[in-house]
């Protein structure tokens, strides 16, 4: 299974605007958290899950998150295709399934971005896995400065 971008939409009227994201389904959420970054192009990245599944949401600014699939978490390839996403709060939330690490790099000063977990914490850190933010690297492309 691939990430799956679940699209938003939205109505408007006299009274404002509502948005929806219809087909997602939250059912196996069990926490969320929320991070926003103090400096522009902040890079998070990556941590991966053999279990756990996580559930994307930009509440504010713009986002550049992406996902690899892992085959061997105790030695993972570098050469594998990355899935880019560059999300708004009006683009829908994006699935991340388990056997995924994922990163996310905010576009703008003033950002949020929310996260869902499918596990509870005391679960997740024995489900926890990190590697360096430039093992993959789609974030150079849109930050040259990242290496420095």
């Amino acid at each position: 299974m691939e990430p799956i971008l679940f699209s938003s939409n939205s109505h408007s009227d006299d009274r404002g605007t509502v948005f929806f994201t219809n087909e997602l389904n939250l059912k196996n959420v069990v926490r969320t958290y929320k991070v926003q970054n103090e400096l522009i192009k902040t890079v998070r990245a990556w941590h991966g899950h053999k279990i756990e599944e996580k559930w994307i949401s930009v509440e504010e600014g713009e986002f550049l998150v992406c996902a690899v699939h892992i085959e061997d978490f105790d030695n993972p390839s570098n050469d594998i295709k990355i899935h880019k996403f560059t999300l708004t709060p009006t683009d829908g939330i994006l699935y991340v399934p388990n056997n995924y690490a994922n990163g996310a790099m905010n576009l703008t000063e003033n950002n949020s971005i929310r996260y869902f977990s499918s596990l509870p914490l005391d679960k997740s850190v024995k489900d926890d896995y990190r590697f360096d933010s430039k093992f993959w690297d789609p974030w150079s492309e849109l930050n040259p400065n990242f290496y420095e």
